[in-house]
């Protein structure tokens, strides 16, 4: 079967995901960490995409991006690849594939699931047991987000800004809602999502609004009934 073409709207976020091969480990230690950060923000503005959220785990990533155009996200991620793979084999003497495949993302609805996915992305140390709460993770935006830390590669999304009229307002209402978790219904449509390439939400379908690139969602199953292909 014929795998699916991303899926990408215009000027909509991206949820993006990328696993270690047989979940094995994609950063080792702080310099890892580091390095990765710094190339991610190159591409940043070699590829045209703003950062609104990120997670970076032991053995997967996630990235929450809108870009400027339909191939912006898969240059980000090309160019991190190549550059990221090779340094890392070289420096921990491995050969061979780093990635589980090919990345997976999904179109994100701004109004009814962006600041879900800035907690879903977010609280993944906590969900893992790793920190007690997401601040004390330092390799993601949470702490930008809750005003430990300033982070000048962000560019948080109108959502977010939404919160509130200052910093302070929005750092207070983002805890309030990372405070107040996701729903299990929440984490479950995310994940299924993310993981099978479908969009988050719905597309927009006022007149003039644009287009995907392709449908949404899957068909329903089964065949059609006679009266439907009548």
């Amino acid at each position: 079967m014929a795998r699916l073409a991303r899926l990408y709207v215009p000027g909509l976020p991206q949820l993006v995901t990328q696993r270690g091969n047989n979940r094995s480990l994609i950063f080792i230690d702080e310099t890892d960490y580091q390095q990765f950060l710094a190339w991610l923000r190159d591409a940043l503005k070699e590829c045209d995409v703003a950062l609104h959220a990120y997670v970076l785990m032991p053995d997967h990533l996630h990235l929450l991006l809108t870009a400027a155009d339909a191939n912006g996200v898969s240059r980000l991620m090309q160019r991190l690849g190549r550059r990221y793979v090779r340094w890392f084999n070289d420096r921990h003497r491995r050969t061979g594939t780093l990635w589980e495949g090919r990345y997976r993302s999904t179109v994100v609805e701004p109004g009814r699931w962006l600041l879900p996915a800035y907690r879903y992305v977010e609280m993944n140390p906590v969900r893992a047991g790793l920190v007690p709460d997401p601040a004390f993770w330092i390799w993601s935006s949470a702490r930008a987000h809750l005003g430990h830390e300033s982070d000048p590669h962000l560019t948080d999304h109108v959502s977010f800004w939404a919160l509130g009229n200052t910093p302070f307002d929005r750092q207070a209402a983002y805890r309030r809602s990372i405070e107040s978790g996701l729903t299990a219904e929440d984490l479950q449509a995310i994940r299924f999502a993310a993981h099978r390439a479908w969009m988050l939400g719905d597309a927009p379908d006022e007149p003039g609004d644009p287009a995907p690139s392709r449908r949404i969602r899957p068909l329903p199953k089964g065949r059609p009934s006679k009266r439907a292909v009548a």
